[in-house]
């Protein structure tokens, strides 16, 4: 076989797939079979699961906001351990392996500590040692800035390292094992007849992953995206296919509607008696920005003698900090009464399927409107379709929306 038809892929293995020594032992295994299929194989770990959070609770036992720097010098040690542990375990089976952490790679981030963004990656190491025939082995979640400090990506980071180091090597696939076994329909647990897909769009994932779905780090989908990366969500412990993230194709459009997805912890607020001028929504909205809150749904009425009502949801953890930027500025700007509702959901489509599909936004109001649910806001683009209703109505929406639009049926395939 010719040098340039060896397939190469990277495999990324979560917390919870390595939370123990047995695990890592059944992983070593199953990279082990990969190797032997001939095919070269990255591995990117994330720290054993509950590992990240023991360190943390230390960090902030000392200090009640640890500085970044040195948190990130402390959380980098989980993949240390992980990453050490299962080349062991890969020796032990006979396979040569190389284990490596951020800044041995290296694996080049801009400064942002705890939440870093990979800039570039040196991928030669890596590359002799898959010529030599080893497993290479790498420390997910962290880097190193230009200045030689450890830095960590945030939340979620081993996917990102993992999407970027698949783009870097021009891998053939990027799989992402973890502890459910695909993208799903709808949440299992809401929905029991959630159907796991074979293969979803890098959009529709992108707008999933943004709307509550937890498969995976939003930033790893954009990458993805971004560098044609082809994306496949696995399990680690059950054996199956997946569900494969690409570009959209023919059988793709032939979705409605590929996912119902939720997300609880809403807060909305509404300012009444806005003055309707140009400029003004800006001065509402800068300061919340500027404190690095992020504003989801925006809504402005028609306005009526010269004022108007202005209505934008936040996540539920920003809702003090926003309030206390929102009373004294209401105050300073006039504004006629402000109106809170920190016990709201948001409950949304998405699907590709919306561009080629008329009245999909009538049929899910319908059938919301059918079980007695109020829509608040709604909100829309090209493949999503999203409203805001009482929280306590969310799990009757999702198995409603995801009934009327037959989601548990397997879509139709072209001959």
């Amino acid at each position: 076989m010719g040098r340039e038809q060896i397939k190469t892929i990277v495999q990324k293995f979560g917390g919870s797939s390595v939370g123990d020594l047995d695990k890592i032992r059944f992983v070593a295994d199953k990279i082990k079979k990969s190797h032997d299929a001939g095919v070269r194989v990255v591995v990117v770990v994330s720290a054993m699961q509950g590992e990240t959070d023991r360190l943390v609770a230390m960090a902030h036992k000392l200090s009640v906001i640890p500085e970044p720097r040195e948190l990130d010098v402390l959380l980098a040690t989980g993949e240390q351990v992980t990453i050490a542990l299962l080349s062991i375990a890969l020796m032990e089976l006979g396979c040569t392996a190389r284990s490596y952490i951020g800044s041995q790679v290296k694996i080049i981030t801009d400064s942002a500590h705890n939440k870093a963004r990979i800039v570039k990656i040196d991928h030669e190491k890596i590359n002799a040692d898959l010529e030599a025939g080893s497993i290479v082995v790498i420390a997910g979640f962290q880097g190193v800035d230009e200045h030689g400090n450890v830095t960590t990506l945030g939340r979620g980071g081993s996917d990102t390292t993992a999407v970027a180091i698949a783009a870097a090597l021009k891998a053939d696939e990027c799989q992402i094992y973890t502890d459910v076994d695909g993208v799903y329909t709808a949440d299992p647990r809401l929905v029991p007849n959630a159907r796991r897909m074979e293969r979803i769009t890098f959009e529709e994932m992108l707008e999933l992953a943004s709307l509550g779905a937890k498969v995976l780090q939003i930033r790893a989908v954009e990458l993805a995206g971004r560098y044609s990366v082809p994306l496949r969500v696995l399990s680690t412990f059950q054996p199956g296919a997946g569900t494969l993230i690409s570009y959209e194709d023919k059988a793709m459009e032939q979705h409605e509607i590929a996912g119902v997805a939720y997300n609880k912890h809403e807060a909305r607020i509404m300012l009444r008696g806005v003055s309707d001028q140009p400029g003004f929504i800006s001065k509402i909205l800068e300061p919340i920005s500027d404190a690095h809150i992020e504003v989801d749904m925006i809504v402005q009425n028609v306005a009526i003698n010269g004022l108007t009502d202005f209505t934008f949801t936040v996540h539920r953890r920003d809702f003090a900090k926003t309030m206390s930027i929102i009373n004294p500025l209401a105050d300073a700007l006039n504004v006629a009464e402000v109106l809170v509702d920190d016990k709201i959901a948001k409950l949304s489509l998405v699907g590709v399927g919306m561009r080629s599909h008329a009245g999909v936004a009538t049929k899910m109001f319908k059938a919301l409107g059918d079980i007695g649910v109020n829509i608040q806001l709604i909100s829309t683009s090209e493949i999503k379709v999203s409203v805001i209703l009482d929280e306590k109505y969310i799990e009757l929406g999702v198995r409603t929306l995801h009934e009327a639009f037959g989601l548990d049926k397997e879509p139709l395939q072209e001959d």
